[in-house]
């Protein structure tokens, strides 16, 4: 009977082994795919004319996919350059400022912001966020814009990666050892004195994790930004051009005109140079939060 019970035991822990490490290959088998689904264009034109022509024209045969990248650096630029100030700042209010009772009731708000879906970000982008560029923002610099813009998407980008950020900081706040804090104030210095060269000089490579995490999420997102950033296959200029990222070109092309040439092969070329991009951002992100935990 005994001896029963540790063959079951052992070919329970072999199973649950082995399908853990198929969860762990599921991204790098999706590359493998999408990889060998690539070739073809790969097979006839150099990745550098890929990467950096800026002609998109399928029909001729030209998939340059340069606006496609630079749009979606603006539109994660923009984004994180709204996130991160202000998350930051929400996160050292709820672990340094704000009453127990009050932070108890907040955090549940903001992290039901991970949970909404992104078509929601997307419709409230073009109710509210569009309207106001074209009738204020862009009259108010003087240029005229139709408010599907690169500022639009990255202000809905922003929106969804607050939570992201957020979250992770209050947990690197909070593994700041009390003890610092109470040496801070003993020889005098005031709370905020004690938050930026204590509390932030040793959570800061924590913040700089969190926010490669809300950079890896805000460069994946699709259908928000494709139904605020206007769709228009070009480098933009400002954060008032229309933008055309690569989520979007995926998510708008792919099963269309897949009888054109090579059109197949380009489209998943491009989700595989956002999987690596994503891939590559969570895994510095991952590393920095594990040297934290190690000198924790």
């Amino acid at each position: 009977m005994q001896r029963k019970r540790f063959l079951k035991d052992i070919i329970a822990g072999r199973l649950m082994l082995v399908l853990t490490v198929f969860s762990g290959l599921i991204v790098f088998l999706m590359a493998l795919g999408l990889y060998f689904r690539s070739q073809p264009i790969l097979a006839v034109k150099p990745l550098s004319d890929l990467l950096f022509s800026s002609g998109w024209h399928p029909l001729r045969g030209e998939f340059g996919f340069l606006p496609f990248i630079t749009g979606t650096l603006w539109v994660t630029g923009v984004a994180v350059a709204i996130a991160i100030p202000f998350s930051l700042l929400t996160a050292i209010y709820l672990s340094e400022y704000a009453p127990r009772g009050l932070r108890e009731w907040l955090k549940p708000l903001i992290d039901l912001l991970a949970g909404i879906p992104s078509v929601v970000y997307g419709v409230w982008g073009v109710l509210v966020i569009v309207p106001l560029i074209k009738d204020y923002i862009a009259p108010f610099y003087g240029t005229f814009s139709t408010g599907y813009s690169v500022l639009a998407g990255g202000i809905v980008l922003a929106i969804m990666v607050f939570p992201i950020i957020i979250h992770v900081s209050l947990e690197i706040f909070n593994a700041v050892p009390y003890e610092m804090r109470e040496a801070s104030w003993a020889l005098g210095a005031t709370q905020w004195q004690t938050i930026k060269h204590v509390v932030l000089r040793k959570a800061l490579p924590g913040v700089i994790a969190a926010s490669v995490l809300g950079l890896s999420r805000a460069f994946g997102e699709t259908m928000a930004v494709l139904m605020v950033a206007g769709n228009v296959a070009k480098n933009p200029t400002s954060v008032l051009d229309p933008a055309y990222p690569l989520p979007a070109l995926i998510a708008n092309n792919y099963g269309e005109m897949l009888s054109i040439p090579l059109y197949d092969s380009a489209l998943l070329l491009a989700a595989l140079i956002l999987l690596l991009v994503v891939l590559f951002f969570n895994i510095i992100s991952r590393i920095i939060l594990v040297r934290i935990e190690g000198s924790v």
